[in-house]
């Protein structure tokens, strides 16, 4: 698998993703808006043997104190082949000298999988968000993941 920055050109294989994935997606102009911000970090996940193959994108914005991991998704037919493990460790090596901001998502506390995920690589459970979700109005569970300590050479 390669990983690298999101493209304009991706957006369509976003979409496709982001509808399979979600049952409230994002639109193309809120894609294409955070791919355009400076603050946002936006990778996506190639196929191995067709690096023009989308399969799977995460959205982070830089804030003051935290990196917010925004969006994630994986194409249905990849998941649990640890296509979300390996961006969110390219995630974290590309802010590996921002040491003073963690990083934060909030997950459906109905989504065991993800929390495991989420927990496995070092994030914690901090808050509830009430109702956060507008499909069904379901409870959010707010994450954290600390700061990087800085490394010495």
């Amino acid at each position: 698998m390669t990983i690298r920055a999101l493209q304009l050109r991706d957006l369509a294989e976003i979409e496709r993703i982001e509808r399979e994935s979600y049952a409230t997606p994002w639109s193309r102009s809120m894609f294409a808006g955070e791919l355009s911000k400076a603050s946002s970090v936006c990778i996506g996940a190639l196929d191995e043997d067709d690096e023009e193959a989308l399969v799977g994108y995460l959205i982070v914005s830089r804030y003051v104190d935290a990196w917010h991991v925004m969006n994630i998704a994986v194409d249905p037919a990849r998941r649990r082949a640890g296509v979300a493990i390996a961006m969110l460790e390219r995630l974290f090596e590309l802010t590996v000298g921002d040491g003073r901001r963690g990083y934060t998502l909030e997950v459906r506390v109905s989504n065991h999988a993800a929390i495991n995920l989420y927990q496995r690589l070092g994030f914690q459970p901090r808050g509830i968000r009430r109702g956060y979700y507008t499909d069904n109005r379901e409870d959010a569970l707010i994450m954290w993941r600390d700061p990087q300590p800085q490394r010495v050479a």
